[in-house]
Parts: structure tokens; C-alpha cells; sequence
């Protein structure tokens, strides 16, 4: 995930550690958007759905881009900076819509980073035929308020961003509304679940980690040691190793690609630190974003030339990950894994003898300028609270994705909830990967969440006839992901 975002886990700012009831009673805090004008002749419900829209005090339009059978709008929505203060001011958080009709239910999804202005549909959405309402995370460009207190980029602020838009919406998209999200979008469906439990009719969580003890990481070191085949795990650590015998002359390589590039490490420290956090990701990221089948374009370290080794890690790593210009667009995801959301600390002891600084923490990865520090209650009491509380929620991983090595678990507390590996699968797991029993028992759950399939049992949904599939016909383009752009960053 670092090449995308960095090491997944987000680091949000203080909510304190209090227990489960005090953090509840914070969410009650948070401020609710005003009420929209009442309907007129000219603003009932046939207005034109951009106007109904426009009509919701603090929102304001960016653009309409046309697609058959859909309206997209990019939006601005008026957010308060801090929820607990509303009177302490405001910021304008993107949104995008992408409208069907009112009758269809809605579905929230956030990437947990910055929006895509053009139209797209997460999977829940193909799956139920739907609205689609999409977030910009806070302190993500420009969703960022201007001066940014870091202190109000936590995980509560962030799911009071989503309440809010929900509160305002639901009063057009009266229908049943779904949370989702993928890698930290995965994430984030789960905090606005745990904070306003009220809100959403199901959630469905992709590839989402749960770091619930930072400092305790030995269940990624243990999936490293058995993931895909020894084969594919050698190749992939003789190639990490001979790039760091190689520094030399693959950092002047680096030094040649900066200068190119305009390139700057200040933040980092220096192009040596960000040369070994780059060729430090190999593993992880190989595992995060490709398959076993992709072990045959790994390069054999002991023939290969420099350039060959370089082109694999580049095109696995990205050797403008740790850049200045790499980082700035992440600093907000590097900030929350330092101080809520955990970030993994993996020993690759292959590399012990030739690794110069280990695996970097986020804090080496945030300017130094803005102030950090971890919360580690943060992440327990979400943990907590989905073992005991989930009601209506879907966990999906993939069986080779590193961050499913520390992921939720279902408790005896939960009800109608599952947690659901894709044999074989990457960082893109979803519900189309899914083994067919579970295929059709996922996606049974998810329309009946939706309020679009009869009603039927958790037991009897995988056996129903017809099985269940997406409602909404397949669209190469509304349905386009982008797997590193929407990910956790190794």
C-alpha cells in the first residue's frame, strides 16, 4: 500500500483514550447540518434532483459531467473544521454524486483518501443498482482546512463528515443507505459505523486491517513466511538483497531520476533513507497489488543487470514514493497511522545484514513541523466494539494481501455479520472473488440490507434460486478501480 498511500494504517488525531461509552457520547457531539428549507411549489420532489441538491444549505456545485443512465455531480459541502466547535469555522469537503434514482437505495462509499472527480461505482453499488454518494477524507487537497490544525484529523471528526452528509442527503435518498470502502475506505466505513451506528443499514468493508496493538506486528513476519510459494518468497528476497548490495550504483541511478524528476527528501532525510524504505516495500507491495501468477516477471538477482533490478523495484515500489512530492499528497494518511490507526513494523530478517535504518515509521514520513502522537486506545476500542456490536457488516479479504494479516473479527455479540476470505486474492478482494457459497451469501445479505431482495434467512441465502447476482449491468467504465490509488500504501 506505501507505493499508493504508504503502510496502510491512518494515524488520526487525539479522540482520546476513553472506554466505548465516553466515545459514544463524544459522537453525540457532533454538529448536525442545519435543516434544509422547507419545500415549495419550486423545491418539492419535482424539482430537478440538481436543484433539490443545491438546496441543502452549505452545499454548492463544481460540475456536472454527463453518463447515460446517471447523473454525476462534483460538489462542495460546508463541513465545521471541529465538530465538538462548530463556531470555530468552516472548511469545503468534496463530494461527488452519482444519481440513478431516488427510489434505489444509496450507497457511502470513501477511498479514506482524495475523491474521483469522474463517475465510478463501488462494487455494493453494481450489487444493489443504486445512488452513489462518494467522500473526499478530510485533509486530503482540498478538502483541507486553511490554516490545517493536524489536531482535527482523527477517526471521529472524519465519520462526523459522514454523518453530517448523511443527515442532509437522507432527506432526498430516503431509501436504504449502505457504507463502504476499500483498504482505508474500508476502514473508515467501519469508524462511521462504530461512531453513528444509527446511520447506515449495512456496511460492507474491503481489505480493511485492524491494528488493534501497534506495537505487536508478528502476524505480518508470520505471513510472510508462508504466503504464495517458497519459490516466489525466494526470488523476491534475492532481489531485495541485491539491491541493497547494489546502493551504489542503483543511487546514482536514484540521483539521475531525482534530478529528472525534481525530486526532493527532506522530509524522508535523505535519498539513502528513501532508497532502502522503497527497496524495504518490495515484499509487501508484490503481495498487496500482484499474484502468485506474477511471480515469473520477478527477475533473477543473481543474473540480472542493475537496470533489471531497478525496473522491478520501481514499477513494484515506485522509487517516487518517498520523495517530497510522493509524500505531500499523503501526508494526511501517514499522520493518521501515527497517531490512531497503527502502522506495521515487519522484520524481513533476509535483510538484516544489508538494511541500514529497518522498516520506517510514519512519523519519518510527515514534515516535522507537524506535531504527532499515538493514541493506542483508538484502535482497540473500534476492535471492541465490532467483536460485540456488528450488526450487518461484511469483512472481505484476500487471502495473499499482507493487510489481511491483522483483520476484524466477528464476535458472539455481532449479528447477521461475516468475515470473508478470496482464495488467492490480492489487496483487490471483493465480493466477485468471493468462492461461490459465500459469492451468493454476500451478496444475498448485501440486497437485502439494501432493501432490494426478499427477505430470506442468513442460512437459506446462499441456497436461494436464482443466485443472487448484481442488479445493475456490468459498465467497463463506471466499474474501473484503480487498485493503487484507492489502497493503504506498503
Amino acid at each position: 500500500m506505501r507505493k499508493t498511500l504508504g503502510r496502510l494504517l491512518p494515524l488520526a488525531v487525539l479522540i482520546g483514550t476513553v472506554g466505548s461509552a465516553g466515545l459514544t457520547a463524544q459522537a453525540a457531539t457532533a454538529a448536525e447540518p442545519a435543516a434544509a428549507a422547507p419545500t415549495t411549489a419550486g423545491q418539492g420532489a419535482t424539482a430537478d434532483i440538481k436543484d433539490r441538491i443545491l438546496a441543502i444549505p452549505g452545499m454548492s456545485l463544481i460540475e456536472e459531467k454527463p453518463y447515460p443512465g446517471y447523473r454525476f455531480f462534483v460538489l462542495n459541502y460546508e463541513q465545521p473544521i471541529d465538530h465538538r466547535q462548530p463556531s470555530k469555522g468552516t472548511f469545503k469537503q468534496r463530494i461527488t454524486l452519482l444519481h440513478k434514482d431516488e427510489s434505489r437505495p444509496t450507497v457511502f462509499y470513501t477511498s479514506g483518501y482524495n475523491v474521483n472527480t469522474n463517475p465510478r461505482r463501488a462494487e455494493p453499488t453494481t450489487i444493489v443498482d443504486g445512488n452513489q454518494v462518494s467522500m473526499e477524507y478530510r485533509f486530503f487537497n482540498p478538502s483541507r482546512p486553511d490554516p490545517a490544525d493536524w489536531s482535527k484529523l482523527d477517526i471521529w471528526q472524519a465519520a462526523s463528515d459522514q454523518h453530517r452528509i448523511f443527515t442532509a442527503l437522507k432527506k432526498i435518498y430516503t431509501k436504504n443507505w449502505l457504507a463502504t470502502g476499500a483498504s482505508k475506505g474500508g476502514m473508515t466505513a467501519t469508524y462511521f459505523e462504530r461512531f453513528y451506528p444509527r446511520d447506515m443499514d449495512g456496511v460492507v468493508a474491503y481489505v480493511a486491517p485492524n491494528d488493534v496493538v501497534n506495537k505487536e506486528d508478528s502476524a505480518y513476519d508470520r505471513f510472510f513466511t508462508k504466503v504464495g510459494t517458497k519459490e516466489c518468497r525466494d526470488k523476491l528476497a534475492a532481489v531485495q538483497r541485491e539491491a541493497l548490495i547494489r546502493r551504489e550504483p542503483l543511487e546514482a541511478k536514484y540521483k539521475e531520476a531525482a534530478a529528472a524528476n525534481g525530486w526532493t527528501f527532506n522530509t524522508v532525510g535523505s535519498l539513502d533513507k528513501s532508497f532502502e524504505a522503497v527497496v524495504l516495500d518490495y515484499t509487501w507491495a508484490f503481495w498487496q497489488y500482484s499474484l502468485l501468477s506474477d511471480c515469473g516477471t520477478i527477475p533473477d538477482a543473481k543474473t540480472a543487470t542493475d537496470q533489471q533490478i531497478w525496473d522491478s523495484v520501481d514499477t513494484i515500489s515506485g522509487f517516487s514514493a518517498y520523495a517530497d512530492q510522493g509524500l505531500e499528497t499523503f501526508t494526511p494518511y501517514y499522520y493518521q497511522a501515527g497517531t490512531q490507526l497503527g502502522s506495521p513494523d515487519i522484520k524481513q530478517p533476509w535483510l538484516k545484514d544489508l538494511s541500514r535504518y529497518g522498516y520506517q515509521p510514519p512519523r519519518s514520513f510527515v514534515p516535522r513541523d507537524i506535531p504527532m502522537a499515538f493514541q493506542p486506545g483508538a484502535m482497540a476500542d473500534v476492535d471492541n466494539w465490532v467483536r460485540n456490536n456488528a450488526h450487518q457488516m461484511l469483512f472481505v479479504y484476500g487471502q495473499n494481501d499482507p493487510w489481511g494479516a491483522e483483520p476484524f473479527h466477528i464476535g458472539y455479540g455481532a449479528t447477521d455479520s461475516y468475515v470473508m476470505i478470496a482464495p488467492g486474492a490480492n489487496h483487490g478482494a471483493n465480493v466477485s472473488k468471493l468462492q461461490d457459497g459465500e459469492k451468493a451469501l454476500a451478496t444475498a445479505r448485501i440486497q437485502q440490507w439494501a432493501g432490494v431482495a426478499p427477505a430470506a434467512s442468513a442460512s437459506d441465502a446462499a441456497k436461494a434460486a436464482p443466485q443472487p447476482a448484481p442488479l445493475a449491468a456490468p459498465d467497463p467504465e463506471l466499474d474501473r478501480t484503480d487498485l493503487r490509488h484507492d489502497s493503504l500504501r506498503p
